[in-house]
């Protein structure tokens, strides 16, 4: 690169930031190497046309350079947006960039870290090997041992065995390293799963592999399994007879009226008022190709809330949207496949601190600053909203409620009871409570037909299918890193464990999932689940473990757009908008000709098996890439139990006179003044039209009530309505309301629980509800 100048260019959109024309302008020694940094942003379909590559240059180059160089070229094959830099220095000022220290390399200059990563070449990379954690062998040297081909060849090496204590160590190491998020007693139940006395009939007396390992903290993290719901507590010193949730699943044993399925699938299933007049899209008797409004038996009412809290703290943008993508699945894959109708928003942070717009009562806590890896309150505002929104219009579905709070704030530190229910000192022991990690609640509701509200078991022989969008280096471990607390690991890993959205892939996926159930009793899908936290390593054992199967998979049949991917990254990669299914053998060619006519992808990566155990082959190297029995994947590991103390917060006396807030000075007519001011200037009273306008709030045209009223279209609806079908003659319909009320938790949380509860029903009686026993809380 001494002399030569070289520029790269794409087919693909280019276009030069002038923020970052003025940051590259000045030519110094350190600085004199030509930058080639095409910024990417969300790939498209492995089966996209190439890009045409070309190189410049200002002098002749040798041809075998040339060859060589044009070879390297025409391996990108995919770039969908980029920009390119190129600066050009003087031959006396040339040194390459390998030589600079790290203060001084010009990566990622004003480019977003999650979404847009800089590159300076571009190759065809062989796919990364897979590793073991060496806890049969010796424990020098790194925790993750070399390379191996496969289970088979590594454990044919397998060293003699090693006493648990130092077995422990070593996966303890292994766990810091790929971030697994495994507790201690997690460590030992997996060094005694492959230690044990049993490994040796379990055939997994040998050395566990990073894929399996992956798998083994995704499918057991907290996202996915809940531990602490499910935790045994012990209360100021008294053990509950009952888990969260126990207590949760108890409001709806009391009171199952209108619920037809909870807790054993993604989303609830609940009745609709006249369920049976309901009719459904449906291919034409008569023509195939013609499609018309049809008796559907019963459709009912599918729910969901859930929130993406971490991954829209690392970067607000994709986490959002994959929020709502993600909730957007849970109502598409519902029993045998669902229909999703329309979703909600909500988001609490911490003070915005706006430039040029500080508010009074942000300055009590302007000191407290945020980490400087994740985003701040005001970043996540900017962006959050934008990428939910712009997920569920690109989707098409309609976003009809929300709500949007700050909060940040030094209130008196809780202390053991006994003590005084009330003080009047102002200066106690304080401490700070907000949302430097914030909610991003997601939820909506969805349509489901009767006869598909239920998964249905499947046999073995079925076919494992994979739909939607490739395999990408995109969320490894995010079930992990979601589970543990905000800033506990590395920058890297908290980037690496966000996901991206492609909301037509998503779209295409369930067009193929609404024309299956638009086949009634002929829908060829057995079982569905969405591929989220995990990946497949979660999605596929569950889709199997749900009937009592295991599974064979060829690991190299799951499509991927990232030729470097290794066993454990193909595995437990979370790549967006993607569904496992079961297909019986014999409904597979009608499936295959759906997702043909939709054109979306997909792929049979592998069949139900009658042995409860989880192998994946991998052809490109020979032998087993995971081979790990289902009661050891899914197993029992130790039950997490919790001890918790009671915390009482001290209320200070609110002062009525204002006077303890206000300048002295302030006569009590400007302190109402001021006070008004502060009130309406404050996100969760102030207007939300910033956030309703940026989504398409009538999409379907099954809208009822959206949140714009009148003739001025003011924000201020209470409920959201939808309506149960097109049908004129049809005055049914479903509506959903919120409330929350987080800030009163800090004095009582259970006034809290209360108050948030009471806010929803008094939203919710803006609509026709028959009664209350049709109206169903889910809290989050």
């Amino acid at each position: 690169m001494n002399t030569e100048i070289a520029q790269f260019y794409t087919t693909a959109l280019s276009e030069h930031m002038p923020a970052v024309a003025e940051v590259l302008l000045p030519t110094a020694p350190e600085n004199a190497w030509t930058i080639i940094a095409t910024l990417l942003h969300a790939p498209g379909e492995s089966s996209a046309p190439q890009a045409t590559i070309q190189r410049v240059a200002d002098h002749q180059v040798p041809d075998s350079e040339e060859k060589e160089l044009t070879a390297k070229e025409r391996e990108l094959w995919r770039v969908e947006c980029g920009i390119v830099y190129c600066i050009a220095f003087a031959d006396d000022f040339a040194i390459p960039q390998s030589r600079l220290p790290d203060y001084m390399q010009i990566n990622n200059v004003e480019s977003d870290r999650m979404a847009e990563p800089s590159a300076l070449t571009f190759v065809h990379s062989e796919p990364q090997p897979q590793r073991e954690a060496p806890i049969h062998d010796s424990a020098d040297g790194d925790e993750l041992a070399q390379p191996i081909r496969s289970i088979e060849a590594a454990q044919a090496q397998c060293g003699a065995e090693q006493n648990e204590g130092t077995a422990i160590n070593v996966l303890a190491r292994t766990n810091h390293k790929l971030r697994l998020a495994l507790a201690t007693d997690k460590i030992a139940y997996l060094v005694d799963a492959y230690l044990g006395a049993r490994a040796a009939d379990a055939g997994i007396a040998r050395n566990p592999t990073d894929a399996e390992l992956m798998m083994f903290a995704q499918v057991n993290s907290e996202h996915c399994r809940h531990k602490i719901f499910g935790a045994s507590w012990t209360i100021d010193g008294h053990a509950q007879e009952l888990s969260l949730f126990d207590w949760i699943k108890a409001t709806q044993k009391k009171h199952p009226e209108h619920v037809l399925s909870a807790y054993s699938d993604n989303a609830a299933v609940l009745e609709a008022v006249d369920a049976s007049r309901i009719q459904a899209w449906a291919p034409d008797e008569r023509d195939a190709q013609r499609w018309a409004m049809c008796d559907a038996g019963a459709v009912h009412i599918v729910a969901k809330v859930e929130t993406h809290n971490h991954p829209t703290l690392v970067s607000p943008f994709p986490g959002a949207a994959t929020g709502a993508g993600g909730e957007i699945r849970d109502e598409g894959e519902a029993g045998r496949g669902s229909k999703p109708k329309c979703g909600l928003a909500g988001f609490t942070v911490s003070d915005l601190r706006i430039p040029g717009f500080a508010q009074p009562w942000e300055a009590a806590t302007a000191d407290v600053g945020f980490p400087a890896h994740v985003a701040s309150a005001l970043d996540i505002m900017l962006e959050a909203p934008l990428g939910a929104a712009a997920f569920a219009n690109e989707f098409g579905r309609p976003a009809i409620m929300g709500y949007f709070r700050t909060y940040l704030q030094r209130v008196p530190t809780g202390m053991p009871p006994p003590q005084d229910a009330q003080v009047d000192e102002p200066d106690l022991e304080c401490e700070v409570r907000g949302f430097h990690k914030p909610i991003m609640i997601a939820g909506g509701m969805g349509s489901v037909r009767a006869e598909h509200m239920l998964k249905t078991p499947f046999a073995a022989g079925a076919r494992l299918v994979v739909l939607g969008g490739p395999s990408m280096l995109i969320g490894l471990g995010g079930g992990a890193a979601s589970s543990v607390a905000a800033g506990t690991q590395a920058h890297a890993l908290d980037f690496a464990s966000v996901q991206r959205g492609s909301p037509e892939m998503e779209r295409r996926c369930q067009m193929v999932l609404d024309a299956c159930t638009a086949r009634g009793s002929a829908n060829p899908i057995a079982f569905v689940h969405d591929v989220g936290a995990g990946g497949l390593s979660n999605a596929l054992t569950e889709l199997v473990h749900d009937v009592g199967l295991g599974a064979d998979i060829e690991i190299r049949d799951v499509p991927c757009a990232d030729t470097a991917l290794s066993p454990m990254a193909i595995w437990s990669n979370e790549s967006q908008e993607r569904y496992v299914l079961a297909v019986t053998p014999q409904d597979l060619p009608e499936f295959q000709a759906i997702a043909h006519r939709e054109r979306c992808p997909f792929a049979v990566v592998g069949t139900a098996v009658t042995t409860p155990r989880l192998r994946a082959t991998d052809r490109l190297r020979g032998g087993h890439a995971i081979d790990m029995p289902m009661d050891v994947l899914l197993g029992k590991p130790p039950e997490m139990s919790c001890d918790a103390y009671s915390l009482l917060a001290p209320r200070v006396v609110f002062d009525g006179s204002l006077a303890r807030y206000l300048p002295a000075d302030m006569s009590l007519s400007e302190r109402l003044h001021d006070v008004a001011g502060r009130v309406l200037r404050l996100p969760s009273v102030a207007s939300k039209s910033f956030l309703i306008t940026i989504g398409d709030c009538s999409v379907t045209r099954l809208v009822g009530r959206d949140p714009m009223v009148g003739p001025w279209q003011v924000p201020v609806a209470d409920v959201a309505v939808t309506c149960s079908g097109y049908e004129s003659a049809l005055r049914t319909g479903e509506a959903m309301a919120m409330g929350e009320r987080p800030t009163l938790a800090v004095v009582d949380s259970a006034a809290a629980s209360r108050m948030a509860m009471a806010e929803s029903l008094l939203n919710l009686a803006a609509a026709a509800v028959p009664d209350l026993s049709w109206a169903k809380f889910s809290a989050n």
